[in-house]
This record gives structure tokens, sequence and C-alpha cells, in this order.
């Protein structure tokens, strides 16, 4: 379907889970989240039906988010039955990497055909100190076996503070150039002052040609990240939601007071 501006929407993007396993200083608070309960999250068969629903639509493409979306029970069997959506031409999956060793062939064997892994530094209590705690070799030995399973492109997204010459993007970069992985550099984000920027190395952030709709995990349907619009799909029904989401998407983003990273994914 086009929008308002004529921009094909083909893309969505699924929040799977609130929950993480990491407290990354500009996307989650230390402590005193306030989570969301599991009985207000999507099933997979809810998830399942609006991609079935979404496909006819335009959409193709589909991307699991957070939070992390590997800390969901059975996240597997989720990929398996999205990719059984008939005219699912892309699957892919946001993770930090923490537990992707573990996930990875089982994924690629699923279905999912790409990932892309959040890494700010390669320094390991830079990296420690950013997430409050992670483990970088965890992520490094994630990507191993992205690469193993035969998941492709594998794409690095490294959050700067001012621009992709900084000491920590470059060495970033500079691991990316040696593993034979992509690397996009993206604006620290503000949701609430509207503060994003164009991605680095990727599309994310250019209003102008803007293709996604994203869904919470509570089945809120929104058609900008940096917007307070969403419709309900268990109040409206699937495709009344879509298309609502379609018909109100902004020209371009502006502030989102109703939403955190954790709960609608970046």
């Amino acid at each position: 379907m086009l929008d308002l501006y004529n921009r094909k929407i083909n893309y969505l993007r699924i929040s799977v889970t609130d929950r993480c396993n990491l407290r990354c200083r500009y996307c989650m608070p230390e402590d005193e989240v306030c989570m969301v309960k599991h009985s207000e999250i999507l099933t997979y068969e809810e998830i399942q039906q609006v991609v079935a629903v979404a496909v006819p639509l335009g959409i193709d493409k589909i991307r699991l988010t957070g939070g992390e979306p590997l800390v969901r029970k059975d996240i597997v069997q989720l990929v398996r039955m999205i990719a059984n959506v008939k005219g699912v031409k892309d699957i892919a999956i946001t993770t930090n990497g923490i537990l992707l060793e573990e996930f990875a062939i089982h994924l690629a064997n699923a279905g999912l055909h790409r990932v892309n892994i959040s890494l700010d530094t390669i320094d390991p209590e830079k990296f420690y100190q950013i997430t409050r705690g992670g483990d970088i070799r965890k992520v490094f030995e994630g990507i191993e076996a992205a690469s193993f399973a035969g998941l492709s492109p594998i794409k690095v997204n490294c959050v700067v503070k001012q621009s992709s010459d900084e000491p920590d993007a470059l060495a970033v970069k500079q691991y990316c150039m040696e593993n034979r992985l992509q690397v996009r550099f993206i604006s620290q984000m503000d949701l609430s002052t509207g503060h994003f920027g164009i991605v680095d190395g990727g599309t994310g952030g250019d209003c102008s040609h803007c293709n996604r709709l994203r869904l919470t995990p509570t089945g809120k349907m929104k058609p900008c990240l940096f917007s307070d619009l969403e419709y309900d799909i268990r109040e409206m029904g699937i495709q009344k939601a879509i298309e609502a989401a379609i018909f109100a998407k902004p020209e371009k983003g502006t502030v989102n007071l109703s939403n955190c990273f954790h709960n609608i994914g970046g």
C-alpha cells in the first residue's frame, strides 16, 4: 500500500517483548523498569495472524525486535510460524547478541534470513559500563555463530553520540571490516525531544523514504517511531488498524511521549 506521501509501505517491525537481559544506559533505566503484564502481550498466534493479514496489504519484510527478542520463550517457533506465511520474503531480528550463540543455527533453520547486532564498542570494560553488566565475549561468540549458521548479511548497529568518527565507532568499523560484517552508525535518539538522524550506512531515519510500520508487544500498530499515534489491533481488528496506521503515517517524525525504546523497538 501507498501512504499519503506516496511511500510504499512493505516493512513491519514487530516488538515481541519489552524485556531485556541488558540495561543499556540510553535505552533502559538500571532498575524499577515498568514492564507490561504477560497477559497483555500478543501471543505468537496473534502475531502470525497480523503477518498473514499484512502480507496481502503489501508487507513482505518482517523484523523482530524487543526489548531483546531472544529472551522471549520459544522465539524460534515464532520465526517458523512467520516463515510459513506465504508472501513473506525477508525475516530479520535485531538483537544484542548475548544469546545468539545458543539460538543462531535454530533461527536459521526456522527461516530467519538476517540479523542485526547492537555493538557500540569493542572495549570489554566500556561495553560492561554501557550495558550495565554485559559480557562482550558473548556478543563476539554470537556473531561467529550467526556467520556459521549462514545468516547474511550480518549487520552491526553502533550507536554514536556525535559522529562515526568517534574512537569507539572507528574501532567497531575496523572490527567489522576484519570480520566481513556490515556496520551502521545510528545517532543516539531521544523520543521525547524528537532527536534522530539518518542512519550512516542504512536508510533508517530518512522520513522521505520510510517504508515501515511498527507493532508493539501489546498490539498497537504505530505508523512512526517518533509519533504518539497508534491503533489497537485487538480493538479495531488487524486490517483496519494497519490501514489506519498507513493512512495516518506522518510526513516526518516529531516526538513520542508515550513509548520507550524497550517497549517499541528502535
